[in-house]
């Protein structure tokens, strides 16, 4: 297959890791910001072929595993309704909140359903009118522009039984939060493809150059992680900061306007919750006012819901970089995929998920 089978031949990972090892002279930590990232440099056991002198730690860049856990009980809220049908992606129904997951509240008769895309969820609008239709919208910059659309297409359409739960954040603003922490441990990023090729990589320019840090975007195969791997070593290594594009296929400096603008059009910035890290200022993107109808949280009225993250899960220390799940003293016992004490053991992309898949 064009652009993926090219970047999984092992005779090309064979020439570059060499290079990698020759350019690697003192410790490094480096940050994959995409869970899918990590997942890739698990699976193909990419970590173990690299120098020892080089961590990998693993960043916020799950969309599942970030959703803030009030979000997380609305949309039980929403779900355990009589005339409600929530939509949502696959990945979101297991994740834990306060007391219980959505596959839960479907068991006990609630209609909760998976669906692929948004337009799914509102094609089921358009069928059942005599339902509220409630899509969970989740995810990065990269899910933004379509989750945007699809208000827009219910807009056009009046069709006023659909709605959307927001839960969209934005990856530069939890960068930052990393960078500017007292416990960062970050030499270097890599930056995350599919949310670049959306968004370009000129947000990070202003980032590297205020923390004087090398920032690589990046793809999701084999060479590409270890071309990106070996792109920040070198600038670590040359005392150089700033920020390449490793992803030249996919991804250009300006990004997609018309995917921006888009994005734009519907939302706004707003300081956002992160899961197990907190608040996050000018993290989210939530519905603009002339938008309010399409609103979840508006038209149910749901109210702030005071929450308590696990006391047991070290997620959020995780996520920034600091701890790795194999710290976690519930690793692989109390917290399994089947038993998740928080979102990255459950959720496709999570970090944990991965450690109990490739590296127990």
């Amino acid at each position: 297959m064009k652009f993926v089978d090219e970047f999984r031949d092992a005779a090309a990972v064979k020439k570059i890791l060499p290079r990698i090892h020759g350019v690697t002279t003192q410790p490094w930590n480096i940050m994959e910001i995409c869970g899918g990232q990590t997942h890739a440099f698990l699976r193909y056991g990419i970590d173990k072929l690299l120098p020892e002198e080089i961590t990998l730690l693993h960043g916020p860049g799950c969309p599942v595993c970030v959703t803030p856990l009030q979000q997380i009980d609305k949309a039980l809220q929403l779900a355990a309704m009589e005339n409600v049908i929530f939509c949502s992606f696959g990945d979101m129904v297991r994740v834990p909140g306060s007391r219980e997951d959505l596959l839960s509240v479907k068991a006990r008769g609630g209609d909760v359903r998976i669906v692929y895309s948004p337009i799914d969820a509102l094609k089921i609008a358009m069928t059942h009118p005599d339902k509220d239709v409630v899509f969970f919208a989740i995810g990065f910059e990269t899910t933004a522009p379509a989750n945007a659309m699809v208000i827009l297409q219910a807009e056009a359409k009046k069709q006023r039984n659909f709605t959307a739960l927001c839960s969209q954040v934005v990856a530069p603003a939890a960068m930052e939060t990393i960078l500017a922490s007292p416990t960062n441990k970050v030499d270097g990023f890599l930056a995350a493809g599919h949310v670049c090729s959306v968004m370009g990589y000129h947000e990070y320019i202003p980032l590297a150059e205020k923390y004087k840090i090398p920032i690589v975007v990046t793809g999701f195969e084999p060479l590409d992680l270890l071309c990106g791997v070996f792109a920040c070593v070198k600038q670590l290594q040359e005392q150089r900061y700033g920020v390449e594009n490793q992803y030249r296929r996919s991804v250009t400096r300006a990004g997609n306007i018309p995917a921006q603008e888009t994005m734009k059009k519907v939302f706004h910035l707003v300081d956002w919750p992160w899961r197990g890290i907190g608040m996050i200022p000018r993290s989210g993107l939530v519905l603009r006012d002339e938008y309010a109808e399409y609103d979840a949280e508006k038209r149910f009225q749901l109210h702030d819901i005071e929450v308590q993250e696990s006391k047991e899960c070290i997620a959020g220390l995780i996520l920034q970089g600091v701890k790795k799940p194999l710290d976690c003293s519930h690793f692989g016992t109390a917290c399994t995929p089947d038993h998740p004490l928080g979102a990255t053991m459950v959720s496709s992309e999570g970090a944990c998920a991965g450690y109990f898949e490739y590296k127990r």
